[in-house]
């Protein structure tokens, strides 16, 4: 396999908006040994209120740095040859970009586990506090049960 993509290149967490579009492509552009290409993209979406933005906060360093464990251990895991993780903070308006993982493997079956995995670990172990803004107000978004369920298969 050839070598890898330093570490510091397969995790951004950022403010700014990103094309997934041009993301995979440039993952895929940068790869010489995998057969399957995975990329999910969440995207800020109503909730029971009609929202008007998401607010996204974290701790600058902690939360790379998390991440980057994730990307690591599916890695090992799944036998990748790359991944990428780009999630946003600050105001998001619906519909934007909210985060993306990319997860390159040989075959289908480990690039689909990995990317899964990911967004498995991204939803309940990255340190990031939401707050969904609505025309009656501010709330912070509560950990889901069905969110810790989705780890256990892990």
């Amino acid at each position: 396999m050839p070598e890898r993509r330093p570490e510091h290149e397969r995790v951004r967490v950022q403010a700014a908006a990103f094309d997934p579009g041009q993301e995979v492509s440039a993952f895929t552009a940068a790869l010489s040994a995998s057969g399957a290409v995975v990329s999910f993209t969440g995207l800020v979406r109503d909730g029971a209120t009609p929202l008007t933005a998401m607010e996204i906060e974290h701790y600058p360093g902690m939360t790379e740095r998390a991440i980057a464990a994730m990307v690591a251990d599916a890695m090992a895991r799944f036998g990748l040859e790359d991944a990428r993780v780009i999630h946003r903070y600050g105001r998001l308006s619906l519909r934007d970009p909210i985060m993306m993982v990319a997860t390159a493997a040989r075959h289908r079956a480990d690039a689909f586990a990995a990317a899964e995995f990911l967004m498995d670990y991204l939803k309940s172990r990255a340190p990031f506090w939401k707050k969904e803004i609505t025309a009656d107000g501010a709330a912070w978004v509560a950990a889901r049960d069905q969110d810790e369920d989705a780890l256990r298969r892990w």
